[in-house]
C-alpha cells in the first residue's frame, strides 16, 4: 500500500515537471529568437527624402468620392456649386442637412459630371490639378473662384501582426508606410520588419510588393507612401512561427504524456 502511494505521488511530480519544462522551453524560445537587428527600423539611416519627394500627392482614382467646395466674394454666385450647402443668413455657406449627396463618384472612365461644367476628367491628377482645371473653368461664372478638393474615401487597412489591426480613413489624403503603421499601434514583437507585404490596386490588378522596414531604401520608393485603399500585411518572424508550431505539438504530447500517467495512476488505484 505504501509502494503504491509512493508510485502515485511520483508520477503525479512527473506530470507537473512535464508541464513546467513545457512552459519553460517555450519562454526560451520566445527569447533567443527576439535579436536587436530583427527589431529597429532603418538600421542604415543614411537616405533623406528630399522636397520634391515630401511633396507627394496621391493621384484621383476610378471609383474615389471627391468632397468638391467653391467659395468666393460673392456667396450667392458659387451657392449652385456646392452639394450639401447653402447659405445661411449671415452670408456664410452651412451644411444643409436636408441633401446627402456623398460626393462627386468619379465614373469608370475617370470622369465627374460637375454642374455646368459638364463631364471633367479627374483620374490620374493630383487633389492640387483638379484645383486649378476647376477653378480655371468656373472664372467664366465666378469672380475669383476658390476651390478645394478632398477625397472622402480614402482609406487604408493594416494587417498582420501589429498591435491594433483595421482599416483607416485618411482624412488629409496623404499617409506613409511609418504613419500608417503609427495608427495600427506598431508592429508587436513577432512582426518580420523585413517582410512586410503591401498590396495594391494598379489599373485593376491586384499587386504585390515587398517593404523592408531594416533598410532606408525604402523611403526613396513607390511605396513610402500609400495610395487608396493599400492594405500592408505585417507577416509573423521565425519566433512566432516557431511558436506556433510548438504550441501545435507540445500541447498533444503533454496531454498524451499526463493520460499514459494517470492511466497508471488509475489501474494501480483499481487494483488496492
Amino acid at each position: 500500500m505504501v509502494l503504491k502511494f509512493y508510485l502515485c505521488g511520483m508520477i503525479n511530480r512527473h506530470i507537473f515537471k512535464i508541464k513546467f519544462l513545457a512552459a519553460l522551453y517555450f519562454t526560451l524560445l520566445l527569447g533567443s529568437c527576439a535579436s536587436k537587428e530583427n527589431l529597429l527600423y532603418l538600421q542604415d539611416k543614411d537616405t533623406n527624402l528630399t522636397k520634391e519627394e515630401l511633396s507627394y500627392e496621391p493621384l484621383i482614382q476610378n471609383d474615389d468620392i471627391l468632397q468638391i467646395t467653391v467659395t468666393s466674394i460673392n456667396m450667392a454666385a458659387v451657392a449652385m456649386f456646392n452639394q450639401n450647402l447653402f447659405i445661411n443668413g449671415e452670408g456664410a455657406l452651412t451644411l444643409n442637412p436636408r441633401q446627402q449627396d456623398p460626393g462627386y463618384i468619379v465614373d469608370g472612365n475617370g470622369d465627374i459630371l460637375f454642374l455646368e461644367l459638364g463631364k471633367l476628367k479627374v483620374a490620374g491628377k493630383t487633389r492640387l490639378e483638379v484645383i486649378d482645371l476647376l477653378e480655371e473653368k468656373l472664372a467664366k461664372f465666378v469672380i475669383d473662384p476658390l476651390v478645394d478638393v478632398r477625397i472622402t474615401n480614402f482609406k487604408i487597412t493594416v494587417l498582420g501582426e501589429v498591435t491594433r489591426p483595421g482599416t483607416f480613413p485618411i482624412r488629409d489624403n496623404r499617409v506613409s508606410v511609418p504613419q500608417a503603421l503609427g495608427l495600427a499601434g506598431d508592429l508587436t514583437i513577432y512582426g518580420d520588419r523585413k517582410t512586410v507585404m503591401l498590396l495594391r490596386d494598379v489599373d485593376g490588378v491586384q499587386v504585390v510588393k515587398n517593404i523592408d522596414l531594416t533598410s532606408s531604401d525604402f523611403i526613396t520608393s513607390e511605396t513610402y507612401f500609400l495610395k487608396q485603399n493599400d492594405v500592408l500585411i505585417v507577416s509573423p518572424n521565425k519566433t512566432r512561427q516557431q511558436a506556433s508550431k510548438f504550441n501545435q505539438n507540445a500541447s498533444l504530447y503533454v496531454s498524451l504524456a499526463s493520460l499514459l500517467l494517470t492511466s497508471v495512476v488509475i489501474i494501480l488505484n483499481a487494483s488496492k
